[in-house]
């Protein structure tokens, strides 16, 4: 039994450690859902925490309506069967009860509006934005731009399940992934070259239609370093289903590393592209 144990103890020290030497690279946490998960992922910015919160209140809320209605009707079934009240009432108006299921469901919809505006508000935009970056939608790909990082500028295209690596999740992985620095105010102004696309990453609560002729913006402010998977969320044409999201959460020290390989690989002489003054001038910058 010693040796036994002893063993065990050997196994998890190595794959402890093992993990630590392998964690920045194979095993780096991934975020996204996983087989046979029940209800949403775990939030990993303000904006999904709040929408997630919000969505378990507005839970709570229907969960108590249903209860309520049904336990009325159930007293109605058992109290005013035919058997038991054979004699009906000819009652056709009650003052109290109508005010009660006016003033009721009133109060229920401020409850509900409140914190819902505050919602919309407080994932519509950031007004101090550390980064801002351009997302546009095509068939069927992304193209990610860095407009204040000397216009990086590249595209990200699913990787085919015969080019996959270890670790990489089918339909979900992209030859090149946007890279973001964590803790950061990130701007996203989204647009489309062709049809309607949807920017959907649900552990970070983002999800926005990239629409052809119009700048949209939203932002983020991602919690923890790792990958983050998502993908368009709108109908978009036959190739809809391999236009996957993945983002490359990291520290804004390597962040700042990366920036300089990038702007050598893909970066533009030009200090603004004329189709990020468009986007600015569409937002009123």
């Amino acid at each position: 039994m010693g040796d036994m144990l002893k063993r065990l103890s050997v196994f998890v020290l190595t794959l402890m450690a093992g993990a630590m030497v392998l964690g920045g690279e194979v095993m780096a946490q991934q975020y996204r859902s996983e087989p046979w998960q029940m209800g949403f992922q775990e939030p990993r910015s303000p904006s999904a925490e709040r929408i997630f919160a919000f969505h378990d209140m507005l839970l709570v809320i229907e969960a108590a309506i249903v209860i309520f209605v049904l336990g009325i009707m159930t007293y109605i079934i058992v109290k005013f069967n035919s058997k038991a009240n054979p004699t009906p009432s000819k009652t056709s108006h009650n003052t109290l009860l109508e005010v009660v299921w006016t003033i009721v469901p009133i109060i229920i919809l401020v409850v509900i509006a409140v914190p819902s505006l505050k919602l919309l508000y407080f994932t519509d935009r950031t007004y101090d934005p550390e980064l801002t970056i351009k997302v546009t939608g095509n068939q069927w790909y992304w193209t990610y731009e860095y407009p204040d990082n000397n216009d990086i500028e590249f595209d990200s295209v699913y990787v085919p399940d015969d080019e996959l690596e270890e670790g990489q999740p089918r339909m979900l992985s992209v030859d090149s992934p946007l890279v973001l620095p964590v803790d950061t105010n990130i701007r996203i102004l989204l647009a489309s070259n062709d049809v309607i696309h949807n920017f959907a990453m649900p552990a970070l609560g983002l999800k926005l239609d990239t629409t052809p002729g119009r700048a949209n913006e939203t932002w983020v402010s991602i919690n923890d370093e790792g990958t983050y998977y998502g993908m368009c969320s709108e109908l978009c044409g036959v190739n809809h289903g391999f236009m996957p999201v993945q983002i490359e959460a990291v520290s804004k020290e390597a962040f700042n590393e990366w920036l300089v390989s990038a702007e050598e690989e893909f970066g533009s002489n030009d200090s603004r592209s004329d189709e990020v003054v468009k986007f600015a001038a569409a937002l009123g910058q």
